[in-house]
């Protein structure tokens, strides 16, 4: 025998003393044994019930076989007295079966029948009684049970008529035995399925305890197997898969977050400490010191705001601002966003033009959708400078879709290269053509987490030139009906429906950037 050989027969015995416990206490198994317990008391119920209806069956046949003798052998003493009676009794008496017949004086002395001993006093009770009698003098010491009624005949004579009971006794033995051996093998199936689920159980179990062992120390990959049956193990591994993908991406992102701390503001903060340490070198006068310390000022404001997108951003992954929902006129808020940003898109030589159908209701938080469409708009304005000869345009539409609110921000600038658009959603990616502009690529990033704690989606789209950003935000049922009205309408009307829905850009100045992040 090997070494392994060894080993492992030296820890099986362990193993067994370690799997009979943990398996006593697994839900599976006391669910399975308490089926058995309440299947074999359901069982034991229903035999008993069938033995008892058996033995009242046979107590009738047996009465009915007595009453039936009886009115033969009242016609026969009827007919020839009690000598008669006397003959055929005697007659019957031979012949085998279960019959039981006795006739005897006043006094109890026998004159004929099968009967050799009963109990003192049975003759003396008229009626139907069930007794322990013998046939003959070698069965007294071994009793059987019968049926029996006894009559008074004409001067003191004594008849009695019975039927032997061996056939119900024999029934009786055959259910019980049958109950027993039914109950015996329904125990010993229902302990091997109660061991062979909770084994199956246990092992699945064990498995999920393994990998959740091996991704608290560290492996993050790690995902609990899925067998495929759909049962509610399946359902649970699924789930818990979901939310180990959701942490994956959540360590990722605070990793992805401390290394571009770690980079991209290393940056700002050099260039905040160089100014100042300039300034105390080469600084001749208040002003000087003044200046330095504005653009001091003016570092760390830009450093706040990135703490700041940073914070909101975990806040909407955590999604701990839900609780702030509210049913929201969406056309309000483009429209009023869009005129908040019309002065900046003139001094960048642009044209903003909104298309907003009108009674766009979504359930959100007027903030966040306000601060992520002010990112959207201002990376339209600074991004999105056309080509020479293209159109100076920047497009905010917000429509209504099939089951959806359609918000979109479009420019004619460079666009974004399809192999690049998952990856700009990630905090402070910036391509290279954007180096050059100012910002910490934060604000696509908060636009994102802010679909997502809406329940919609992001899309990025080639505008052909430029570039298209589409949010799909959830509408409410009173959208959907808007919309319908306002079809409807326009048909009742003879109108175009497009005319029905025309843009309507209300003049109001209670639009704002809530947050005040136009550069992230």
């Amino acid at each position: 025998m090997t070494r392994r050989a060894e080993m492992a027969a030296v820890d099986a015995p362990r193993q067994v003393q370690r799997f009979l416990p943990n398996l006593f206490r697994t839900t599976a198994f006391k669910l399975t044994a308490i089926y058995l317990v309440v299947f074999a008391l359901f069982a034991g119920l229903l035999l008993g019930y069938v033995a008892w209806n058996a033995k009242r069956l046979l107590d009738d046949q047996i009465r009915s076989t007595i009453d039936a003798e009886i009115q033969g052998l009242a016609e026969q003493q009827r007919l020839g007295g009690i000598r008669r009676l006397v003959n055929v009794i005697e007659r019957r008496s031979r012949a085998p079966g279960a019959s039981l017949y006795l006739v005897t004086t006043p006094v109890g002395e026998r004159i004929a029948g099968n009967v050799e001993a009963l109990p003192p006093g049975t003759l003396d009770r008229p009626g139907e009684t069930e007794i322990e009698y013998a046939r003959s003098s070698e069965s007294v010491d071994r009793p059987s049970r019968a049926i029996v009624r006894i009559f008074m005949l004409p001067n003191g004579f004594r008849l009695l008529v019975g039927r032997d009971l061996e056939e119900r006794e024999r029934l009786g033995i055959v259910i019980r035995r049958a109950a027993g051996w039914s109950l015996l093998l329904v125990f010993v199936l229902g302990c091997f399925a109660s061991w062979f689920v909770a084994r199956r159980v246990l092992k699945r179990i064990d498995d999920m305890t393994g990998t959740a062992q091996s991704i608290m120390a560290g492996d993050l990959k790690g995902r609990l197997a899925i067998s495929g049956t759909g049962d509610e193990l399946d359902r649970l591994a699924l789930n818990l898969n979901a939310m180990l993908e959701r942490i994956g991406e959540l360590m990722a992102g605070m990793q992805q977050v401390s290394d571009n701390v770690a980079h991209d503001l290393k940056t700002p903060l050099t260039r905040l400490r160089n100014r100042a340490e300039e300034a105390l070198r080469t600084a001749k006068s208040p002003d000087e010191l003044r200046a330095a310390l504005d653009g001091s000022i003016d570092e760390a404001d830009n450093l706040i705001r990135v703490f700041n997108a940073l914070l909101m951003i975990a806040r909407l992954e955590t999604g701990r601002i839900q609780d702030s929902m509210d049913t929201l006129d969406l056309s309000e808020i483009v429209s009023g966003m869009a005129e908040l940003y019309e002065p900046l898109a003139e001094e960048a030589g642009l044209s903003l033009v909104t298309q907003v159908e009108p009674g766009l209701r979504v359930a959100g938080n007027r903030e966040l959708i306000g601060q992520a469409l002010a990112n959207l708009i201002d990376n339209a304005l600074k991004y999105g400078q056309p080509a020479e000869g293209g159109q100076a345009v920047v497009l905010v539409s917000a429509r209504q879709g099939d089951g959806e609110v359609l918000l979109s921000v479009a420019d004619h600038g460079p666009g974004i290269p399809e192999a690049d658009r998952a990856r700009v959603l990630d905090r402070f990616v910036r391509l290279d053509a954007s180096r050059s502009k100012p910002g910490f690529g934060l604000g696509l990033s908060l636009a994102a987490g802010v679909v997502r704690l809406h329940g919609g989606q992001l899309r990025l789209e080639d505008n052909a030139p430029g570039l298209r950003v589409v949010i799909a935000l959830p509408a409410t049922q009173t959208a959907i009906l808007d919309a319908s009205a306002r079809v409807t309408a326009a048909r009742s009307m003879d109108m175009p429906v497009d005319m029905a829905a025309a843009p309507a850009r209300p003049r109001s100045t209670a639009a704002q950037n809530p947050v005040g992040l136009p550069s992230l």
